[in-house]
């Protein structure tokens, strides 16, 4: 085979994976008649069951993390979450956090065990709220909204724990983090935010 023809087939190998990658993944959901307009209009649970409209949050910027205790990430989230709610708290951010045992069961705890590790353990401050699915036929509206209005790499699925979406004042999700991203690599999008109108 000609060395030219070589050249091109190597070049073209990682298009092709990708490429399959694409077309393998599952296609995204239907969005129902009940697909919400706006997060303002979806309700979840707290960590002790209660209704909680996130119209509550109208006019914060919102950090919302799917969070799990046992993940090789968990450390460094918690700490991170921690420096920028202490940070920012006063001046509009409020970081929901969302318990999910989906990925490599590292959440497998009740509500009021996870609630307790949270703040005991991590020292968490800011919202927690019920466990819940991010994935799948039984995703939480909130999660199905988030994908929706910002869909992921290679498909919308949330990939593992601490995948991290951000809400401006207005209730538009207006980006979408990989779980690898540290919480404080998204400080200057956070205070861009709390700085506009």
């Amino acid at each position: 085979m000609p060395r030219s023809r070589t050249c091109v087939l190597i070049l073209l190998l990682p298009l092709a994976f990708v490429f399959y990658l694409y077309m393998s993944l599952p296609s995204p959901a239907i969005v129902d008649q009940s697909s919400y307009s706006s997060i303002y209009h979806i309700s979840v649970k707290d960590i002790e069951g209660n209704n909680v409209s996130l119209s509550k949050f109208t006019g914060k910027v919102l950090l919302i993390v799917n969070v799990a205790s046992k993940c090789g990430l968990t450390q460094g989230n918690y700490k991170e979450l921690n420096i920028l709610y202490a940070k920012y708290k006063t001046k509009g951010l409020e970081i929901l956090a969302f318990p999910c045992n989906q990925f490599g069961g590292q959440e497998p705890g009740s509500n009021k065990e996870i609630k307790e590790n949270i703040c005991t353990t991590f020292k968490g401050e800011f919202p927690i709220f019920d466990k819940i699915e991010v994935n799948g036929e039984n995703a939480s509206p909130l999660y199905k909204f988030l994908k929706e209005q910002k869909g992921g790499l290679f498909g919308d699925s949330i990939k593992w724990n601490f995948a991290k979406f951000l809400v401006d004042k207005q209730g538009n999700v207006v980006d979408r983090y990989a779980p690898t991203t540290s919480p404080l690599e998204i400080e200057k999008d956070i205070e861009k935010l709390l700085a506009s109108a």
